[in-house]
């Protein structure tokens, strides 16, 4: 039997009918939504030009609305918000208290002055809100504008906020959206549509809005929609499966956002066990990088390297600092990490398996799947490293910086370092090896959506930046003029 239905939502009506059953992703229950053969061609604009009354509306309107969004989102008094907070409880991986806190900090992503930073920080406000002149080396005048898209979106299922920041992204940018709900987050771009509609409702931007679920790699969905007549951009989060998907339908006027997965690192400088007080500060920091939303994002650290030696004294001193992470990982907040709803059992294999050769690995917690911290005993991480997961992490000491630029490439995202002093030196280094992000450790999950991401800037990439142009011959060199040779 089903444990939840998801509707549809297209342009302000609610679908809830031609109900058909999906399957849950991993140990999660199945659950039902509307047919989407049956929906799939009401999900695009019927035309361009539907996209003119986006443009009969103020920058300052659209974030009025979005203001008024987020006041609306608290999950004590909007039952859109708890039925996805109660779906979520059967889909995602993440405990009551953890679920909880991600929908109570949600509307704070549409406060007015996070929503001005995005929009101004990442394109200009008056490239959205009108033609901003520019006079060229050769005399021509230009305007140039920044244009919404018809864009197609594929968030990630790692927590609600993806969904608030896929909506607010679009509507800045002018854009129409269709939203393909993640099984994982089944029900919060939901949640958010359906307070859309009753804050904005026949609004511009209740107006192009779509949020359905299909299955990705649905061929007899995706051949229909995936196409330039119907989508310019498709904004493609999460795993390698669900780019794959989209990639093969990419064709001149479909043009791909990958925000594909990543991992991320953290750095330690022998500034740590300057004193027990220090150590104590750098053990919170690494747990809390590790902790964060149990591990599941890609920002939060996996493989810890230690400058601290592989001399005695050296693994003496990483020993140490494993030690202490786990103890600071146990005592994090339950809002920010508790011990996994579920643990890969193939990982616990691995766990054990490194505990059994002490020679190698010091396997620190682990024995109830509550987490575990395993401190290499020479200069190499795990060979399962990619596994990680769970609030498990990898100490590995190492003599030379060099060991740790080797480790980092196209798919490493975020690095925590300590101290700041290390990261001055790293951060011309680090991004030639394929470093996204460089922040402060500790601060691995802290984000804000004002930053690029993923060494892009989405926003930017989601406009079509048109140009007015006006050539006076008197001023601009006519071509018609030039002498025949």
């Amino acid at each position: 039997m089903s444990s939840f239905r998801i509707p549809m939502f297209i342009r302000g009506e609610l679908i809830e009918d031609d109900w058909i059953a999906f399957g849950g992703r991993g140990d999660a229950r199945g659950f039902e939504a509307p047919d989407p053969a049956k929906y799939v061609e009401r999900l695009p604009l019927p035309t361009p030009m539907d996209l003119a009354d986006l443009y009969e509306i103020s920058f300052d309107e659209i974030v009025d609305v979005l203001v008024e969004l987020g006041k609306a989102l608290d999950p004590d008094k909007n039952t859109h918000v708890k039925e996805a907070m109660e779906a979520a409880a059967i889909a995602a991986p993440y405990p009551p208290a953890m679920l909880r806190n991600s929908y109570t900090t949600m509307p704070y992503v549409f406060e007015r002055d996070a929503i001005v930073e995005i929009a101004e920080s990442r394109i200009g406000v008056e490239y959205l809100e009108g033609w901003v002149p520019r006079t060229m080396r050769d005399g021509r005048e230009i305007r140039i504008r920044a244009f919404g898209s018809r864009t197609l979106h594929v968030p990630a299922g790692n927590g609600g906020v993806v969904s608030a920041i896929t909506i607010i992204r679009n509507a800045l940018t002018r854009s129409d959206a269709i939203v393909k709900v993640p099984s994982n987050d089944p029900m919060t771009a939901i949640a958010i549509a359906k307070t859309l509609a009753d804050v904005a409702p026949n609004h511009p931007l209740t107006k192009h809005l779509a949020v359905a679920y299909w299955k990705g790699g649905d061929t007899t969905i995706e051949e229909q929609l995936y196409q330039p007549q119907h989508v310019e951009k498709i904004v493609a989060w999460g795993g390698f499966a669900s780019v794959k998907h989209v990639t093969r339908y990419i064709q001149p006027g479909l043009e791909l956002i990958s925000l594909d997965p990543k991992r991320s690192a953290t750095i330690i400088g022998p500034e740590a066990f300057e004193s027990d007080e220090v150590l104590d500060e750098v053990a919170v920091r690494a747990a809390t990088d590790i902790g964060m939303a149990n591990q599941e994002g890609c920002t939060c650290a996996r493989v810890i390297y230690v400058l601290c030696g592989t001399d005695a004294d050296g693994l003496e001193r990483a020993n140490r600092l494993g030690e202490r992470i786990y103890q600071k990982l146990m005592g994090l907040p339950e809002h920010i990490s508790t011990k996994p709803r579920y643990f890969d059992r193939d990982l616990r294999d691995h766990i054990e398996g490194s505990r059994m050769i002490d020679d190698f690995y010091r396997v620190i917690g682990g024995e109830d799947d509550e987490g575990a911290i395993i401190v290499s005993q020479f200069d190499e991480a795990v060979d399962y490293a990619p596994m990680l997961s769970g609030r498990v992490a990898n100490v590995v000491p190492v003599d030379d910086i060099k060991k740790v630029t080797d480790a980092v490439n196209a798919y490493t995202q975020t690095v925590g370092i300590y101290p700041e002093s290390l990261k001055r030196e790293l951060r011309n280094q680090l991004p030639l090896f394929g470093a996204q992000r460089l922040t402060s450790l500790g601060y691995a999950c802290h984000v804000t959506s004002a930053m690029p991401q993923d060494a892009i800037e989405p926003l930017r990439r989601m406009c079509k930046w048109i140009v007015d142009e006006e050539c006076d011959p008197e001023v601009v060199f006519p071509m018609w003029k030039v002498p025949a040779l």
